[in-house]
């Protein structure tokens, strides 16, 4: 069971300046997150679901699908802006995301700002992406439309 905390205020171009942080957003994950995902997604690798897999690679316990961790990311997007606003999206997978398990898994969090504005009503946004403190994602950015 995953459960996320974000805004849910939708600020506009007129609302924003360089500098303007965007709430942190908390989206805990469990195992069953990752099967699903596996399913949904075919990526069946073993270092997402099976603990002596992922151990034999080298990992510290099974971890997170990258592509499910820029989802979350993306998720914090849509959470501040609104749905259909991202126009672009980029990253560097940084660090492992382990998942314990246990329904308390792990939490990724997600904080960012304006980087810059540009053209009416788009801005360009730079995220930190962080799980136990450490940056898992790195070079996070998009561009994301507002309202005017």
């Amino acid at each position: 069971m995953t459960a996320a905390v974000g805004a849910s205020t939708r600020p506009s171009y007129a609302d924003v300046e360089v500098g303007t942080e965007l709430p942190e957003y908390v989206q805990v994950v469990v195992r069953q997150d990752l099967v699903r995902y596996a399913a949904a997604s075919g990526d069946l690798n073993t270092i997402h679901w099976d603990e002596a897999a992922a151990r034999a690679a080298g990992l510290p316990d099974v971890i997170a699908h990258g592509m499910y961790t820029m989802g979350v990311a993306g998720a914090a997007l849509t959470a501040w802006a609104g749905g259909g606003a991202v126009r672009s999206f980029r990253t560097r997978f940084a660090r492992p995301v382990p998942v314990p398990r246990g329904e308390e898994g792990t939490r990724i969090v997600v904080t960012g700002r304006v980087a810059e504005l540009l053209a009416t009503p788009a801005v360009r946004v730079e995220l930190d992406v962080r799980c136990g403190g450490v940056k898992v994602l790195a070079r996070t950015a998009a561009i994301v439309e507002l309202a005017p």
